[in-house]
């Protein structure tokens, strides 16, 4: 079977976040399925650099008022489609903003000509190849779904997968009329938005089968208060819709060979963590002693509740506990993390911006992973957690409900436990979470043998891998 993703971004060409790793990784895990992946991504400054001299598949002479070609490559196993349009994509900064985190201001017209691109693709390929199916992801590709849906390509199956709902990709009602869309696509059963352009909500009403991240965020989608406006669209397509978990990459996040960290180690070998413990210690200026050290790997937003956390941090202090922090995002809350790192000198460390090596060492090193999310689609980093044994401290939402079995009594007996629960994401329920894993860090024998059910977990694209090809197939089946 031969499958066209469509994505503005993958691992490791090109990444702000989850969604690289996840189309970076489901790939190689689909080719086990026999489905055969290329994936349409933005010819950004650093893909153009890393596929170097291509074969020119597609040209364009006025896609969008740009001159754009469809170049062919093949880089660390991925097969990709590289849509070269430098007056939309060669641009110093992010994928999506300027250095100073301002929005491009024709990001409506970049990710509308990178679906554009999509649904060419699905109607017509390349010389010799041609998609069975095109699944495509959040906001930047959604409306692939929509050109798809009026135009050549309406019978190819059509899957969008909602990796973070509260980004939707809405602008002005102006924008339709240089969509290239027919004038049917106007209205509520179509791109039309509360009176503007839904990127995203395009996509979902075009789509033959809706994923999620998480079967538990599948779920809260379909309320008015995590459905951001689309539930009700949600619940009137539920039968497309499907919670599918994330996986990793288990070959890139493995702690028995990663030659990122300094000491290898495995389940059965744990004392190997002691090494890269004392390497972050010294990365982060902390204090070397036994006390537990929590890590965060995050964005700083309300969302991934870090203004929670930052209020809690004298108390995990105050606990006798360490926190090293690697993220960006909300200057405020940068500044207030910066802050308690100079007021805790040696008890908090903090590296703003982002360090994939580093990454890697926190969880090798760190005891617990901090995520107190309000609202949480999957989640990766607590996925890295249990693979590395750190464990989860997390709020009960999302795919972190999904993934990380708390230590309550029953569990610890069962040896069944891997992190920590909490709920709601108040500081009292956050404040309890960090008291109780400050707790059980003291009782060496059971820490270890939760860090080492937390590696047992089975983390891989393998199960959700086999779920997506058995979806592709059912859809092809009831479209032939």
């Amino acid at each position: 079977m031969q499958l066209l993703s469509v994505a503005s971004e993958i691992y490791p060409l090109i990444k702000t976040g989850g969604l690289a790793d996840v189309t970076g990784a489901l790939p190689a895990a689909l080719a086990g399925e026999g489905v055969a992946t290329r994936t349409l991504v933005p010819g950004y400054p650093a893909v153009i650099a890393r596929i170097g001299k291509a074969k020119v598949v597609r040209r364009y002479e006025a896609l969008f008022g740009v001159t754009a070609t469809v170049l062919a490559a093949r880089v660390d196993g991925l097969d990709l489609l590289v849509l070269d349009a430098p007056d939309f994509f060669a641009r110093e900064g992010g994928p999506y903003g300027d250095h100073a985190g301002n929005d491009w201001g024709d990001n409506w017209r970049r990710f509308a000509a990178l679906s554009r691109v999509g649904s060419d693709l699905a109607a017509d390929g390349v010389k010799g190849w041609r998609p069975d199916a095109v699944h495509v992801h959040d906001w930047q590709a959604a409306l692939t779904a929509a050109y798809m849906r009026f135009g050549p390509a309406h019978a190819v199956p059509k899957i969008v997968t909602i990796h973070n709902l509260a980004f939707q990709g809405r602008y002005a009602a102006d924008v339709f009329g240089q969509l290239g869309l027919p004038p049917e696509a106007w209205g509520m059963d179509g791109v039309e938005y509360y009176g503007g352009v839904g990127y995203l909500k395009a996509g979902l009403v075009s789509a033959d089968a809706i994923t999620t991240v998480s079967p538990t965020y599948a779920e809260e989608i379909r309320s008015p208060v995590h459905g951001m406006g689309l539930d009700g669209l949600i619940n009137g397509r539920v039968e497309r819709l499907h919670g599918i978990l994330n996986g990793v990459d288990t070959a890139i996040w493995n702690p028995a060979d990663d030659v990122l960290i300094p000491k290898a180690f495995s389940g059965r070998a744990l004392t190997g963590r002691g090494v890269n413990r004392r390497a972050l210690e010294q990365q982060f200026g902390l204090d070397a002693d036994g006390s537990p050290i929590f890590i965060i790997v995050s964005r700083l937003t309300w969302q991934k509740g870090m203004d929670l956390t930052v209020d809690a941090l004298d108390h995990l202090v105050g606990l006798g506990a360490k926190l090293a922090l690697l993220g960006s995002g909300d200057h405020p809350l940068e500044g207030a993390f910066l802050g308690a790192a100079d007021r805790h000198r040696g008890r908090i460390g903090v590296r703003i911006g982002y360090d994939e090596p580093l990454s890697h060492l926190m969880q090798a090193g760190g005891d617990a992973i901090l995520i107190p999310s309000r609202f949480e689609p999957c989640g990766l980093t607590q996925l890295y957690g249990l693979r590395y044994g750190c464990l989860p401290v997390v709020a009960r939402v999302g795919g972190l409900a999904d993934t990380v079995i708390d230590a309550n009594a029953a569990a610890v007996a069962a040896g069944a436990a891997t992190g920590f629960v909490f709920a709601p994401s108040d500081p009292l329920a956050l404040h309890g979470a960090i008291a109780r894993t400050v707790r059980l860090h003291r009782d060496r024998p059971v820490w270890q043998a939760m860090q080492r059910a937390a590696m047992r977990t089975d983390v891989s694209w393998g199960q959700s891998a086999a779920r997506y090809a058995a979806l592709y197939r059912s859809l092809l089946t009831a479209t032939a």
